[in-house]
């Protein structure tokens, strides 16, 4: 795991947007896992710029798989997690929209939903990059404390704490949905490098436990430890509850040329 303290907000941005733009540059039908929320749209609005400014790579032959989606929200809604992602990202860079997949809400479909959305992600020949969020009680997606460290694409009951978080999204906390379909930890899992974004100091608990804290159900990223290829990308306020800051930073300080993006 690559722990990296950064000074701000913009520094983690501007170095996920590196990260993802040297993956397609080698690999121009790479597959990205994408998360919403606020953690990663710095991030975004930064490879947005940059794709705008011409400096960026094309990402025509990208295809791209979102974390999850709310269960009762109309096609086309604007707080659905698809209409999100397009309007928030990939509308912008030029990724079609057929290209970009999500778990399927449909009332009749929920049954099958995660297994069939397993099977996508599988047929697509897995992610290649997945970015990620952590919330502020560590869960990861919707994969809430408790959740099974390798558990899969599956519907799940929103707790009264993450809907309070997401209503500011909504005129409501009451519309706010009550249950999702998300990826499970060991879907997350398996894609072959995990980016982690984490700004602002209500997040520097989690991220502490997360890194520094033993692997556990009740920190839900802490199974981020077991991956082989993980990059946690803080800013200060972010990295501020971090034991082992020097140590961090003299790593990645070091690190050879040939590993950065």
């Amino acid at each position: 795991m690559e722990i990296v303290p950064l000074a701000t907000e913009a520094d983690v941005a501007a170095l996920a947007a590196d990260t993802i733009e040297a993956l397609v540059r080698a690999h121009p039908e790479a597959v990205l896992g994408l998360a919403t929320g606020s953690s990663p749209l710095p991030a975004y609005q930064e490879l947005i710029r940059r794709h705008r400014a011409g400096t960026g790579p094309s990402y025509a032959g990208v295809r791209a798989f979102l974390l999850d989606e709310y269960v009762g929200l109309p096609a086309g809604h604007p707080q659905t997690y698809r209409e999100t992602i397009f309007r928030e990202l990939t509308d912008a860079l030029g990724i079609a929209r057929d290209r970009v997949a999500s778990p399927d809400p449909a009332p009749d479909a929920i049954p099958t939903a995660g297994a069939r959305y397993e099977d996508a992600i599988r047929a697509a020949g897995g992610v290649d990059l997945q970015v990620l969020g952590i919330g502020a009680d560590g869960h990861l997606a919707f994969n809430e404390p408790g959740s099974s460290l390798v558990s899969t694409t599956r519907i799940k009951t929103l707790t009264a704490r993450t809907r309070e978080d997401n209503a500011r999204f909504f005129d409501s906390v009451e519309e706010v949905p009550r249950h999702v379909l998300t990826q499970g930890l060991g879907t997350i899992q398996r894609a072959r490098h995990l980016l982690l974004v984490a700004a602002g100091e209500g997040k520097a608990a989690a991220i502490a436990a997360a890194v520094e804290g033993p692997v556990s159900a009740s920190c839900p990223a802490s199974v981020l430890q077991l991956h082989p290829r993980v990059s946690v990308l803080l800013d200060e306020a972010a990295a501020s509850r971090l034991e082992r800051t020097a140590y961090y930073r003299e790593v990645f300080d070091a690190k050879p040329d040939w590993q950065r993006p």
